[in-house]
């Protein structure tokens, strides 16, 4: 279940950064097509965040420490560019204009999933 919820969070900031940033864009027309793209895009986001930042996170440690954590911000944005590029593969309509938009974009999805996480149960009292 908190599988379900950790997709339906991440679709809810990715709609916040589309609806904010200029340069992120989902394409479509019919609102329950824009509903799907966002969950599948949310998916493959979560997926991409739960393989790939760890390891990243760990080889780039050094960097994490000598920048503060700043970093992060900017491997957020790689990350979400990844998305991109992952969701272009499976033909979501789901576009980024570049690194700029991602790296605000990155910012924002960042602020509304830990604003979700203080209103939502942690799972730790199951």
């Amino acid at each position: 279940m908190s599988l379900i919820i950790r997709v339906i969070v991440n679709a809810l900031a990715l709609w916040a950064a589309v609806f904010l940033i200029d340069g992120i864009e989902v394409a479509t027309r019919d609102t329950t097509e824009q509903i799907l793209v966002y969950l599948g895009v949310g998916a493959i986001f979560g997926l991409v965040n739960a393989v790939i930042k760890p390891i990243v996170k760990t080889v780039g440690c050094l960097f994490y420490v000598l920048t503060l954590g700043l970093i992060g911000l900017v491997v957020n944005a790689l990350l979400l560019l990844l998305t991109n590029w992952i969701a272009g593969l499976f033909d979501l309509p789901f576009s980024i204009d570049g690194f700029w938009p991602a790296f605000w974009g990155a910012l924002v999805i960042s602020i509304v999933s830990w604003l979700a996480s203080l209103f939502l149960p942690d799972g730790a009292d199951d």
